[in-house]
């Protein structure tokens, strides 16, 4: 589907489901490149368009209606954090289950200061992380301040996760709102996030009032969490993102105090488990079953070794078994989601009478950012293309990979090994 117009009725577009009387949300274009800010921290706006529509999203935030916009990582569902009221009303557009944290995005430090206890002390690793990847795709939990914050943002746990985005429509908009600002992905709780306009639109457009409109996401999958409040003086990665275990290992590394204790990085699920926080999470991402579309993906493991008494299939082999399973559709039509260069990627897919091929390219392996960046397009994309099922091939868990596999495990309705 190409660009939209500014406003979008029902009569003008056939979207099965939707009541002809029913209006559709309104797509405000913005310019990033239109946005700055000075070295004192002043907002400066040099298209009018954008500042109208910058505006315009303000007061629909103020009138506690939920506004999209877009972040670096994907689009926001936003609320103002602080009003239980208009909170509540993002877990109701998306589906979203009570106990599902919200993070509260912020403008700046100031802004911070306003949700955490006065007499908590910003530890030294947190002031080195919020240095180098603030604004950006790393958001750190805090202890809330319970007089401030609703306790519908944090489903009634001790803290609140918080970061500040380095898009310039979402900074603005947090600017000129002036208030700290809930967000979780603009869609529908459990399916593809959104890294355009487009996708958001599609997919929530009839239960909201404006979309704005800032270009794809330049990240394309959910901001680092981590918890560096524990006892144990260790960071913690609860959902790895577009800012790398890597990068946070490397910088803590470098930037922190000689006498300062250089603190473990470790990663949920990779390097320990805690069940009490997965069965009560402190932020979003770990307890539900995420980012899925509405039709089968399988994840293809060629890198992982199999588990005891399964034996990996040759690639052609399975491929040509897709089309004979039972009660399948003739011809079945098959997304792939594919690296560029690897076996998989240069692999010629076999011609099937029974199977048409619909092909997503994720990127090279040497630069696992591009798979971040493509793949909730892609399956967002394959979707609308009317696949019966979508096949995912693993990559390495390194950098961006990391964050891209996260996700594809939580995706996936199956795995399967197979080698070509």
């Amino acid at each position: 589907m190409g660009s939209f117009p500014r406003k979008f009725w029902f009569g003008s577009l056939h979207i099965a489901g939707l009541r002809p009387t029913m209006t559709l949300a309104q797509i405000l274009k913005c310019d990033p490149s239109s946005v700055s800010f000075t070295p004192s921290g002043r907002l400066e706006i040099s298209s009018p368009e954008t500042l109208q529509s910058l505006q315009t999203a303000v007061r629909h935030l103020k009138s506690r209606h939920p506004v999209v916009f877009p972040t670096e990582t994907v689009y926001g569902l936003g609320a103002l954090a602080l009003d239980p009221i208009a909170s509540s009303l993002i877990f109701s557009t998306k589906g979203r289950p009570a106990d599902n944290p919200l993070i509260v995005h912020v403008s700046s430090m100031q802004m911070l200061h306003r949700l955490i206890p006065n007499d908590f002390t910003i530890p030294h690793s947190y002031r080195v992380l919020m240095t180098r990847f603030w604004p950006g795709g790393l958001t750190l939990l805090f202890p809330s301040n319970s007089s401030i914050v609703p306790s519908v943002i944090t489903a009634q746990q001790p803290t609140v996760a918080v970061r500040m985005p380095s898009h310039l429509i979402a900074r603005a908009l947090i600017t000129l709102t002036d208030a700290p600002i809930a967000a979780p992905s603009a869609n529908s709780s459990g399916t593809p996030s959104p890294t355009t306009a487009e996708h958001v639109f599609l997919d929530l457009g009839s239960k909201l009032g404006y979309i704005l409109d800032g270009g794809p996401c330049a990240v394309g999958v959910e901001s680092t969490v981590i918890d560096g409040l524990n006892e144990d003086g260790s960071i913690r990665v609860l959902r790895p993102g577009g800012v790398t275990v890597e990068n946070i290992e490397r910088v803590l590394k470098e930037d922190l105090p000689d006498d300062q204790h250089i603190p473990r990085v470790l990663v949920h699920r990779r390097d320990y488990s805690d069940e009490v926080l997965e069965a009560a999470p402190t932020t979003p991402g770990m307890k539900y079953r995420h980012y899925s579309p509405s039709v089968p993906v399988t994840l293809l493991m060629t890198i992982s070794p199999p588990p005891t008494g399964v034996i990996p299939q040759d690639i052609h082999s399975y491929l040509t078994t897709l089309s004979s399973t039972p009660n399948t559709p003739s011809p079945t039509r098959v997304g792939v989601m594919f690296l560029t260069d690897s076996p998989l990627g240069t692999y010629h897919l076999p011609h099937l009478n029974s199977v048409e091929w619909h092909r997503y390219e994720l990127g090279p392996k040497s630069d696992p950012s591009i798979a971040a960046r493509r793949l909730f397009n892609g399956l967002l994309s394959l979707e609308r293309e009317g696949v019966h099922t979508i096949l995912i091939e693993e990559i390495e868990e390194v950098k961006e990979g990391l964050a891209v596999m996260n996700r594809v495990q939580k995706a996936a309705t199956q795995s399967s090994w197979v080698y070509v």
